[in-house]
């Protein structure tokens, strides 16, 4: 079944890692009009042993999920400037969450309904 991602809360914006390259980096800059070094300072952290992973903040449903993610909009909000792992999403024609989160609305007859999965263990 093809996915709708604005139907979705932003599952892969939740992962603990999203790994920058310098690129990213510097396209987020320019993209706020700041320097490399201000961008890597207020929109990263170092961690998982890479040199640049985005920062994360809370998210009712995950515990964590990217800065830049609209949890309003359910969209990326640097969606022209975002990062180079989620330019290259979808690698497939379907996702998985969006499967489970499908049938989980329609087991509990509430097209909005997000199961928890905020186990408050990410980093």
């Amino acid at each position: 079944m093809p996915y709708d991602c604005s139907k979705c809360p932003g599952y892969c914006c939740s992962y603990p890692q999203i790994s920058l390259d310098k690129a990213d980096v510097a396209r987020i800059a320019r993209h706020h009009g700041i320097t490399f070094e201000q961008a890597a300072r207020k929109f990263t952290r170092k961690d998982y042993g890479l040199p640049f992973v985005m920062k994360r903040k809370p998210n009712e449903h995950f515990g964590k999920i990217c800065r830049f993610f609209d949890t309003r909009k359910q969209n990326c909000s640097i969606y022209k400037a975002r990062p180079s792992v989620c330019r290259k999403f979808p690698i497939t024609q379907t996702c998985g969450y969006y499967d489970f989160l499908t049938w989980e609305r329609e087991q509990q007859g509430d097209p909005g309904h997000v199961a928890i999965t905020n186990s408050g263990n990410w980093p």
